[in-house]
């Protein structure tokens, strides 16, 4: 029943509407040449950072030129999986990726590639290894269930949309846009290689064989991969070490002795805490902004049934009409129909560009997920220095105390120096891998103030944007409104007159 009465009334502002109905201009640049207070330097800044000492990983401007001047995800197509052995019809959705690129390194300006959302979800999954301590964008989630709830071709445009903004994201950060995985990712032709997952059985089983040489933080062959050290620990193949941190963790929270070392930052510490209140008004204003969107939407569509309402009364008039009298109240019924339609359709131009400008919280409030997998990050290469230094002591301790009994024998027994002289090297080894965590924990750190830094110079310029649209939307659109009802108060003051 709505959608006839919509439909009526979509039918209605073809015939009676004037398309004209644009933003006064004036009116934009005068509320756009106004000072703006929040821009002074005088104000409080939610963040209180030192400035960059130019780490490896400098953080460019956000003005400043972008590898990738444009990306398109179009054209969803099922494709039929061959290198599948299960019998049977299997297929999985690909979509055409379209990137306008400066790069000066390349025969073309233009790329177009297919993409499935696997190799989406592995990218994903590369770029949070390589930049920890970065606000990497999200990517959307996978929606399985979501997939089987909604119509497919919906939830393809859904998807497409989703991925589309995702890649934007990624081209516009100023360090993953540079970064080898998201050019490959855009540029590559063919199907990527994928390196497939191994289940969780096999890594249970594969963490279970290394339990020996996880001991010593030691790898095949011997010695100790610091590279890996560093990482975090993924799955059955670090299972021992996930034991030792998930230990030392607790140890952290509910054990009495204190880490030998300690995020000791106030000023992150504090930063963090403002960023969890930023976090939790952004969801408040969110909440409101949904409010507003469909109050006006709401306010629209009873606008826009009272002028077919009115519609219907004129005709009803015009029909039966007798006297003058009521010829005239039926041109004025005809008045405040036509403006009333007018008013509708303003309320439904207002409702799309107020979600257009007020959409930046949104956007911020996804943000807030990839800044809290930053500081995760943070977090997660602090447990491993502090379970490394942990090692030590308890190794170091050892030591100490297979000295002292074999000092009370004399010529001292051999299994114990020799037992004393392995424990001294895997204490070297963890010396070792610590330094290499330490330095990979103050890389995470510096990456996360660099990004807090570009955080608070993008969304001051982000949030005057939506405000100062919001305001003129607003605002133009009011004035917009009165000049229809004004318009129709001069048609009808005759007939009021003569009621008079």
């Amino acid at each position: 029943m709505m959608g006839d009465e919509n439909q009526s009334l979509g039918e209605m502002e073809s015939l009676i509407l004037d398309d004209n109905v644009a933003v006064d201009q004036s009116l934009t640049q005068k509320i756009q040449s106004f000072s703006d207070p929040l821009s002074s330097s005088s104000q409080p800044s939610i963040f209180h950072l030192s400035e960059s000492n130019g780490h490896d990983h400098s953080m460019a401007s956000s003005s400043s030129s972008s590898e990738y001047l444009r990306i398109s995800v179009s054209d969803p197509a099922n494709v039929e999986d061959t290198c599948n052995s299960v019998i049977g019809s299997n297929t999985y959705t690909t979509y055409l990726i379209t990137t306008l690129t400066n790069l000066v390194d390349f025969d073309g300006d233009e790329f177009s590639v297919r993409r499935r959302f696997r190799d989406v979800v592995t990218l994903d999954d590369r770029l949070r290894d390589v930049f920890r301590g970065f606000f990497v964008p999200l990517r959307p989630d996978k929606s399985v269930v979501e997939s089987r709830m909604i119509e497919k071709n919906e939830f393809l445009e859904q998807r497409r949309v989703g991925l589309e903004r995702y890649l934007g994201k990624l081209a516009k950060h100023p360090v993953i846009r540079r970064s080898e995985e998201l050019r490959v990712f855009l540029t590559a032709r063919g199907r990527l290689n994928i390196v497939r997952k191994v289940d969780v059985g096999s890594r249970m089983l594969d963490g279970a064989v290394k339990l020996p040489k996880q001991l010593f933080w030691e790898r095949r062959g011997g010695g100790v991969d610091l590279n890996e050290v560093s990482r975090p620990a993924k799955g059955g193949r670090d299972l021992l070490r996930i034991f030792k941190e998930m230990k030392q963790s607790v140890s952290n929270d509910w054990g009495g002795v204190k880490p030998l070392l300690v995020e000791e930052d106030k000023e992150f510490l504090e930063t963090k805490d403002r960023l969890k209140d930023f976090e939790q008004q952004l969801s408040n204003v969110s909440q409101q902004a949904e409010s507003l969107v469909k109050a006006q939407q709401d306010i629209g569509d009873t606008i826009g049934q009272l002028g077919m309402a009115f519609v219907k009364l004129t005709k009803f008039e015009s029909e039966g009409a007798v006297f003058e009298t009521q010829r005239a109240r039926a041109a004025d019924m005809k008045n405040v129909a036509t403006a009333s339609v007018k008013a509708s359709r303003l309320f439904r131009e207002l409702n799309a560009q107020t979600v257009k400008h007020l959409d930046k919280l949104h956007e911020y409030l996804g943000m807030m997920l990839a800044i809290n997998n930053a500081f995760s990050d943070r977090s997660s290469a602090l447990l491993t220095v502090q379970t490394l230094l942990s090692d030590m002591s308890s190794l170091n301790l050892r030591i100490e105390k297979l000295e002292a009994s074999a000092s009370k024998i004399f010529g001292g027994d051999r299994s114990r120096i020799q037992k004393i002289e392995e424990l001294r090297e895997a204490v070297k080894v963890r010396d070792d891998a610590k330094d290499t965590a330490v330095k990979e924990h103050e890389r995470i750190k510096e990456n996360n103030k660099n990004e807090l830094d570009r955080l608070e110079r993008e969304k001051q310029d982000d949030f005057m944007s939506m405000l100062t649209g919001f305001v003129v939307n607003q605002a133009g659109y009011a004035e917009k409104m009165a000049n229809v009802w004004e318009e129709v108060a001069q048609e009808t003051s005759a007939y009021v007159n003569f009621k008079q």
